[in-house]
């Protein structure tokens, strides 16, 4: 197929070695990373081989499936918009560069603006992942075998940075980081996604680096998943988990597979601190098969707006739903510093406007903001340093938007 492309110039070589997270406001820093040059692309019909820039206030229509081939670059500037039709995927070899700003995000969507109606990012293989200011909805639709794919799935030992983005009504898993990955992902808003099953964020097989200030509203499965794999137990997943606000999830698989708000397994290890849990239908589950000795947790709050919800998958099944903050399936425990609701009304993280959804359907329309008010017990109940291996994480409040400004912008 033929790309509307001009003035293609020759791209660097990729080096990336290793990629570090700053202690004062988590902002990345890339320690000898460059991203190849490239050229910019014409507005219009886009579709095959691409590489190049987006460009700013320009539309741009994909007819069928892009690939972006190792070595080549596809980059967006602030408020390019790209629009798929065909059920397409981006596959990527390469580089993808994604770099919106507050003011001008970027915005992916099919043509029909309908849940599960384009493919995602298929970036098995790819060099790098950055993704930031960026629009990512409706993405999960069905692949050759009729099966839902992921938004974004890596599975190569890369850089993956992603902030402030908004990723709604995908119809799997969200993000897939697996074989390595060294990954940020700061500040984004994951909603409404996952049809029957998929996870908000799922960590597997060495992958790790920093999860904190995301909102993760309705997903179907887990919010965050760890774990490394069974048969090939070294290098781990470890991640720190922290300042996230999760609320609603878990709910579309059933009593026979619930989703949680954190999991932890597979000789994976987690960090887990200052997250906020509502209405989940687990809250933190440290499975006995997870790195349990070195896993760490605490200064968590949960919460839940009614006692008992009926099992979406078993109308016969009533959920306690605070039985379930840490689960007897798990082995965690609840810790001293953590708040528990033990009644409605009793640790209410006060978010600014919050309509009690407990369970909803894929694509759900999220109106909730989950900034906090005033005299929220979340303020303040923070801990910092919680991670030796990497002192400075953390913040005085709990979830993700907090009072000193680092965390989540949307």
């Amino acid at each position: 197929m033929k790309l509307k492309n001009i003035y293609i110039l020759p791209v660097i070589i990729l080096l990336i070695t290793i990629v570090t997270s700053c202690k004062k406001g988590e902002l990345t820093t890339f320690t000898n990373v460059k991203i190849p040059t490239s050229s910019p692309i014409a507005p219009g019909d886009i579709s095959g081989f691409v590489k190049g820039t987006l460009l700013t206030g320009k539309t741009y229509t994909v007819t069928g499936d892009v690939t972006v081939k190792r070595g080549d670059t596809l980059s967006a500037q602030p408020g390019a918009i790209v629009i798929v039709r065909n059920n397409a995927q981006f596959t990527i070899q390469g580089v993808l560069n994604l770099q919106g700003s507050q003011d001008k995000p970027i915005f992916f969507n099919s043509d029909t603006n309908k849940p599960g109606t384009w493919g995602g990012f298929q970036a098995l293989t790819a060099q790098a992942i950055i993704i930031k200011w960026a629009h990512i909805d409706n993405t999960g639709g069905p692949d050759a075998s009729g099966g839902t794919r992921r938004t974004l799935v890596v599975s190569a030992p890369i850089v993956v940075d992603i902030e402030d983005s908004w990723f709604t009504n995908g119809q799997d898993d969200l993000m897939g980081l697996f074989g390595g990955c060294k990954v940020t992902i700061l500040r984004n808003t994951i909603s409404s996604s996952g049809s029957t099953d998929g996870e908000g964020i799922s960590l597997k097989t060495g992958s790790t680096g920093v999860i904190a200030y995301n909102v993760i509203f309705s997903q179907a499965g887990s919010g965050v998943k760890l774990e490394t794999s069974a048969i090939v137990p070294f290098p781990q997943t470890e991640a720190d988990v922290y300042n996230n606000t999760v609320v609603s999830v878990g709910w579309r698989r059933g009593s026979a597979e619930p989703g949680r708000g954190i999991s932890v397994g597979v000789n994976a290890i987690g960090h887990i601190y200052n997250n906020i849990y509502v209405n989940d239908y687990h809250g933190v589950e440290i499975f006995q098969d997870g790195d349990v000795a070195h896993t760490t947790y605490g200064n968590n709050l949960f919460y839940a707006t009614v006692d008992t919800y009926t099992d979406l998958v078993d109308p016969t099944i009533k959920i306690n739903l605070r039985d379930n903050f840490y689960p007897a399936s798990g082995v965690g425990k609840p810790q001293p510093n953590d708040l528990i609701s033990k009644k409605i009304g009793d640790l209410d993280p006060l978010f600014v406007k919050f309509d009690g959804t407990v369970a909803a359907p894929n694509g759900f329309p999220n109106t909730n903001d989950f900034h906090l008010k005033i005299g929220s017990p979340a303020l303040g109940s923070g801990v910092l340093g919680f991670d030796n291996k990497n002192p400075g994480l953390g913040n005085n409040d709990l979830g993700a938007y907090t009072s000193d400004g680092n965390g989540n912008k949307h």
